[in-house]
């Protein structure tokens, strides 16, 4: 192939074999090989392809900084003046071949499965039990919005303890009112 159109990003550039080129800075490692978007093929004596199954290589060279670009900031009759500059982050690549195949997603040979083994369950870990008016687990890291939407899920002596828990540490607002309200409709709902 003579010539190929490729996109790096979000511009588009015109290139041939053994070419460099400045362009913005690609992920890619410096050494490291990469296949840029083709947009285009042509020039090897056949029509334009506009829709290339050809892949162009490139080789990431250096990643370098651009010229500086000097800002001045300036406002009349006040005396302000203000500086500033600017380097853009580029990569210089050079384009290896045009041509190559697309490289298609290598298949993955299925190993043929010999005996279905019945995979062991991990055995679920043992939950420390929840002593009745302790404060639950991680109570401490918990938000206002999570305690006020757990706290009718728990027992009455374990309002009680996050509740006095609250009173001596946290001393949150929204936490104390979703207790206070789940202690009262649980006593409401035992009378």
């Amino acid at each position: 192939m003579s010539y190929a159109i490729i996109s790096l990003g979000g511009k588009q550039y015109r290139v041939q074999p053994g070419e460099r080129l400045l362009v913005d800075r690609v992920k890619t490692e410096a050494g490291k090989t990469f296949q840029p978007t083709v947009l285009l093929v042509g020039g090897d004596g056949k029509d334009v392809d506009l829709k290339p199954k050809t892949a162009v290589t490139a080789r990431v060279v250096e990643h370098v900084l651009g010229d500086k670009v000097r800002i001045g900031k300036y406002r009349p009759k006040n005396g302000f003046k203000k500086h500033t500059g600017f380097r853009a982050s580029l990569t210089r690549i050079e384009i290896e071949a045009i041509g190559s195949s697309k490289a298609a997603a290598p298949k993955k040979a299925e190993e043929p499965k010999a005996a279905a083994k019945p995979e062991a369950q991990p055995e679920p870990k043992p939950r420390k039990a929840e002593v009745a008016g302790a404060v639950p687990e991680g109570y401490a890291k918990l938000t206002v919005a999570q305690i006020a939407e757990l706290a009718p899920t728990w027992d009455l002596l374990t309002l009680e303890a996050a509740l006095a828990y609250e009173g001596e540490h946290g001393k949150r607002k929204g936490a104390t009112a979703a207790l206070e309200s789940a202690i009262a409709a649980q006593k409401e709902g035992e009378h």
